[in-house]
């Protein structure tokens, strides 16, 4: 597989995209396009940043240790999807006190109190979901898996 700036430019905006539209039609605001920026922008930054600083370097480190397939890229992105969910905790945890303060309680109890929120379930998942089409969008032109090495 190589690298595709399609796959680099559209692959991160799913998620945020469908994450954004899912809980604006969910929550009934008075100003739909407010909302729906304030949710995307941030998912975006996430999304992004993931995919090009977290991604990108592993999925080259990955192909030089195995074959590219599109279970390896898919697992890697579930695996950096979880992972992701460590810093983002961190900035919520420290962000947690009263009027946005200092917190007031240990990360350790808050991190075990946020991670057993189901919602957390969308950081593995949108990391398997962008490697995915990420994977898709780099191959589809060709019809088939291109080579990971140079004959």
């Amino acid at each position: 597989m190589r690298f595709s700036w399609t796959s680099l430019l559209l692959a991160p905006l799913l998620v945020p995209l469908m994450f954004s539209a899912v809980f604006l039609s969910l929550s009934g605001t008075s100003s739909p396009a407010l909302s729906f920026l304030i949710l995307m922008i941030p998912s975006c930054i996430i999304s992004y940043g993931t995919t090009m600083f977290l991604f990108l370097p592993a999925l080259f480190l990955l192909s030089l240790w195995r074959p590219l397939t599109a279970l390896n890229v898919c697992l890697l992105g579930l695996v950096l999807g979880a992972a992701v969910f460590v810093p983002v905790t961190l900035m919520e945890w420290k962000s947690s006190g009263p009027d946005s303060g200092p917190p007031t309680e240990n990360f350790l109890v808050f991190f075990v109190r946020w991670a057993a929120d189901p919602l957390t379930a969308i950081y593995p998942l949108a990391g398997l979901v962008t490697a995915g089409l990420y994977w898709w969008l780099g191959t589809w032109r060709r019809g088939r898996v291109a080579p990971h090495y140079a004959p």
